[in-house]
Parts: C-alpha cells; sequence; structure tokens
C-alpha cells in the first residue's frame, strides 16, 4: 500500500474545489471552499442543449478544469497536468505523484465510480486521489459522496479513460509551491474582476448574463421536450440544487466568497455584489423549485413564472457584475 501522509481527506460542496482543497493544503494553504471558488472565478452560467441531448442543461460554473487553471494562476502555484491515451501510462502518471509524497488529482467519469449510487454519466466530475494498494484506490471525494472514498483500480481506470462530453483522456494533475501560497488583495480583486468581465461579455448567447436570457425565454418549452417531464424537469432542477453545487446553481458559494472578501478587504463595491448575490441565490432556488412543480403537474404556469425570475435574475446579476468589475478602481 501506498498512501499520502497527512492528507486531510475533507469533503466539501463541489467536486473540483473539493480536490483542489486537498492538493492546497498539502501545500500549506488551507481555504474555505468558497474561496478556492472565487479565487478560481469560477461562477459562470451555461445553457446547453443540441439535438443530441434528450434535455437541456443548465449549469453554473466556468467549464471543466478552467477553475483549476484559473486558481493555480492566480496563487503562482505550479500546475502539472497529464493526459495520456494509454492507460498504462495513465496509471504510472499517478503512482509517480503519490510515490513522490503528493496527492493527484484526477478528472474522470462519474458513472464508473463504485461508490456513486446514482448512476450517470458525467466526465467532468474531479477527485484527489492520496493512496492505493493492488486493489482499490483511495479517493477525496465531495461529502456528498461519502468523503475518504475507495474505488477498485479496474472501476478507476475505465472512469479515467471514458469518452464523451467534457471528458478528459486520463487527466491527472498536481500542484506545487516552494513556499505556501498566499491570498493577496490584488489576487482577489485580480479575480472578482475576470469573473465579471467574463460574465458581462460571454462570446455566445448560451452563456454569462446571455445565457440567463436565453433560459428564460427557453424554459418555457421545457415541457413539450421531453415524453418524462416528471422526471426530466425535477431532475434538472436538482442538479441546480443538489448537483455538487452548494445550491442555487453555485450562486450560494460565490455569495460565500464575496462576503469573506468583504471582510478582508473592508470593500463597499465587494458588499454590494454579496447582497446582491445573496438576493439572486433565493431566486435560484425558487426557480429550481418552480421548475419541479411544473415537471411534477405539467403545468406550463410555473414554466412561465420561472421564465420571469430569470429575468430578474440575468438583470440582478448584470447589477452585480458591472459593480464588481470596478471593485478596487
Amino acid at each position: 500500500m501506498a498512501m499520502v501522509k497527512g492528507v486531510d481527506a475533507r469533503g466539501t460542496e463541489h467536486c473540483e474545489t473539493t480536490a483542489l482543497g486537498v492538493l492546497l493544503r498539502h501545500e500549506g494553504l488551507d481555504l474555505s471552499e468558497p474561496m478556492v471558488f472565487g479565487l478560481g472565478s469560477g461562477l459562470s452560467f451555461i445553457y446547453w442543449d443540441s439535438k443530441r441531448m434528450t434535455f437541456p442543461f443548465v449549469g453554473g460554473r466556468v467549464k471543466p478544469f478552467e477553475l483549476t487553471r484559473n486558481l493555480a494562476t492566480r496563487l503562482g502555484v505550479t500546475l502539472q497536468v497529464e493526459e495520456t491515451t494509454s492507460a498504462r501510462k495513465a496509471w504510472q502518471n499517478v503512482v509517480a505523484a503519490i510515490d513522490a509524497g503528493r496527492p493527484v488529482g484526477l478528472q474522470l467519469d462519474c458513472h464508473q465510480l463504485e461508490y456513486f449510487t446514482t448512476k450517470v454519466h458525467f466526465g467532468g466530475h474531479v477527485v484527489a486521489l492520496y493512496g492505493y494498494d493492488d486493489q482499490r484506490a483511495y479517493l477525496v471525494d465531495t461529502a456528498q459522496q461519502g468523503g475518504a472514498v475507495s474505488t477498485s483500480l479496474t472501476s478507476l481506470a475505465l472512469a479515467r479513460a471514458e469518452r464523451g462530453p467534457m471528458t478528459a483522456r486520463n487527466r491527472s494533475f498536481t500542484i506545487t509551491a516552494p513556499e505556501p501560497p498566499s491570498v493577496s488583495r490584488d489576487t482577489i480583486l485580480t479575480a472578482v474582476k475576470a469573473c465579471a468581465d467574463a460574465f458581462l461579455a460571454p462570446p455566445i448567447a448560451n452563456l454569462g448574463r446571455r445565457g440567463i436570457e436565453t433560459a428564460a425565454e427557453r424554459v418555457r418549452t421545457w415541457l413539450t421536450r421531453t415524453d418524462r417531464p416528471h422526471e426530466e424537469l425535477p431532475q434538472a432542477a436538482l442538479l441546480m440544487e443538489k448537483g455538487g453545487t452548494g445550491g442555487a446553481l453555485f450562486r450560494n458559494l460565490y455569495r460565500d466568497f464575496l462576503g469573506e472578501c468583504a471582510e478582508l478587504l473592508d470593500d463597499s463595491g465587494l458588499r454590494a455584489g454579496r447582497d446582491l448575490y445573496a438576493e439572486a441565490a433565493t431566486l435560484w432556488t425558487e426557480v429550481a423549485a418552480l421548475i419541479t412543480r411544473a415537471g411534477e403537474t405539467t403545468e406550463t404556469t410555473y414554466l412561465e413564472q420561472a421564465s420571469g425570475l430569470l429575468h430578474d435574475l440575468a438583470r440582478r446579476e448584470t447589477e452585480a457584475m458591472r459593480i464588481l468589475s470596478t471593485c478596487g478602481a
């Protein structure tokens, strides 16, 4: 058996921030989960739909692994990323990190992991691996999935090699820092401004503030998009509230990040942004409840109400991000 010593196997709300927390603590930096999420400029919005999809996907964060790259840049730590199509090489990359005494992050498809009770394909799932033996891998996943967990080496290899939307080719990564990294005023303000600017000026209409407006228009038609409204609509709402988001489509995490930053920097713009995101978080939870009710009853009136709230959310979040984009100016 090979195990990294001194790992704090603490599961939190979201998979990527959970794994990053493990790796950062091993390098001497213990940040709250909202701070990890915010410094990685993790908040966004996506309305994803295509002919190949049976039902639209609503997401509240940047694409998988972008948060990790952003965070490493902000903190000035070294992010070493390995990808390969070879299962043998993929495992060698993991063994090399563990044997060197360093936990390693993995991006994989959670469908193959034995401890997942709900079997759904999601190729952007991230875990931290801190040990292995001849048969099993020892991982840190979200608190919802059990925190410190294990799975067979066979299932892990299958999860890492899965192909499909948001998957990576056996991606593994480590973080190293010559000395414990720190969080400065500039680090915080740069992260806040980058997140705001990306949200306010998305490249396509499915992302950021434009994406929320797109969702507001499209959500009205959701009952016509499926033959299984009793399943599809509540499932979409469940992902918004419980699917590793920390609640309210990641808005709870970003609200708490802004609150923590406002206390550290005593900045009125950060406080205003926090207050607006507190309001937005409450509204996102209401939207999820309305979508669930629409699926249960097949009544379009609930989707009309959800559409109205989404238009309101687009306005509120745009206002918040405009304020946040000028923080520290």
